[in-house]
């Protein structure tokens, strides 16, 4: 049984960062699915970020490219998600999730069709102001 926990949300205003962290604890896996989805209030919930840890192998959503990274360090048992240039677009709950039996190309197509991957956290809020 895998046990992810998220923290670092919080409210900053439009163009601030914020560095989201999961720590996951249980069993791990050298070849991992690991991503970061969001939901906000009446919206789906949409992949942002995933990771597949066998080649590094990453797939961001055209609403993160080129302003949050993925990473992920094994030694700390931790995914990180850095966000920078906010916008209010961006206010809603974020997860982490992983699934260590999905393999690239299904895990990176799982996370952007939004899908719910085998193990998620509780969800940390992120707000944005303008």
């Amino acid at each position: 049984q895998v046990q992810l926990m998220e923290s670092g949300g919080g409210s900053v205003q439009a163009g601030g960062s914020l560095r989201l962290s999961c720590i996951y604890s249980g069993y791990t896996y050298s070849n991992n699915c690991m991503a970061w989805f969001r939901q906000a209030p009446g919206k789906e919930r949409e992949g942002v970020a995933g990771i597949y840890t066998g080649g590094g192998r990453t797939w961001y959503a055209d609403s993160a490219k080129g302003r949050f990274t993925i990473s992920v360090d094994a030694a700390k048992n931790t995914l990180y998600l850095q966000m920078d240039s906010l916008k209010p677009d961006d206010t809603a709950m974020y997860y982490c999730a992983q699934d260590p039996k999905l393999v690239r190309p299904a895990c990176l197509d799982s996370v952007a069709s939004g899908a719910r991957l085998r193990y998620e956290g509780q969800g940390t809020q992120v707000t944005v102001s303008s």
